[in-house]
């Protein structure tokens, strides 16, 4: 592909379909607020009753249900004849320090932020790589990368995420797939959860950063909308670290 040389046209998904699991959590929202804005067709994938933007194709599905994926984008798929971009952002936390955690808490997050990545990818990437385009987004975290006392469960979830993605990288490309698979490590970020964390420990974690602040999930969006469009047109098996500076 040759130099870009209209911005506006680069981040345009007008005629593009867009699908985003984790569709109604804080980040899931920002991402798909930011591919509407830039007129692509969204689908969401999410386990509350709705997303919060009516234009969305909303559809309820638990990622870490194989059968329930497969039916689901099995629909999605037949209905839209193509996915132009997967953004996976659907993630649990059920955070204990490894001593008191128990079996479930170690199994719930697994089987959402890595098994439910892995279920919605392996329909996806292939259907892209028939295609011959496509981009993939997993979304990770800086704890994926650094770890974080009481987050083994999350942390390994997260490191696995970026596993997948530099595998992926590799096997979509096969063949001239030229699908390309991206992950972004966001730091903290103020969404609702973020919300109820004492303020003291906030400007501990503001206090990390080199920038002094948190991210808003407008940009982890943005970084998205970048990752997708054709201005990342040879970016693919990375991961970007969206996190103000974090432990430089």
């Amino acid at each position: 592909m040759g130099t870009i040389n209209n911005t506006t046209d680069a981040i345009n998904f007008e005629g593009k379909v867009a699908l985003i699991t984790g569709c109604s959590g804080g980040i899931g929202t920002a991402i798909v607020n930011a591919f509407m804005d830039y007129n692509a067709k969204v689908i969401g994938i999410g386990t509350k009753p709705e997303t919060k933007n009516k234009k969305v194709d909303y559809y309820s599905c638990d990622v870490s249900n194989t059968k329930l994926c497969d039916k689901v984008i099995g629909e999605i798929i037949d209905k839209y004849g193509r996915i132009d971009v997967l953004v996976n952002c659907a993630g649990i936390t059920r955070d204990s320090m490894t001593k008191k955690m128990s079996e479930e808490q170690f199994d719930d997050v697994i089987a959402v932020n890595l098994k439910g990545v892995w279920n919605v990818t392996r329909l996806v990437g292939p259907h892209m790589q028939l295609n011959k385009a496509g981009s993939i987004i997993n979304i990770s975290s800086v704890v994926g990368v650094y770890g974080n006392i009481g987050q083994s469960n999350y942390a390994a979830t997260k490191a696995g995420v970026i596993g997948m993605t530099k595998s992926w990288a590799k096997e979509f490309a096969l063949k001239g797939g030229n699908v390309r698979v991206n992950a972004i490590a966001p730091g903290y970020t103020m969404t609702n959860m973020l919300k109820t964390v004492p303020q003291n420990l906030l400007d501990q974690f503001a206090a990390q950063t080199m920038l002094g602040r948190l991210a808003e999930p407008e940009e982890i969006a943005n970084t998205v909308l970048f990752l997708a469009s054709d201005l990342a047109s040879y970016i693919t098996g990375t991961t970007i670290q969206v996190d103000g500076g974090m432990r430089l």
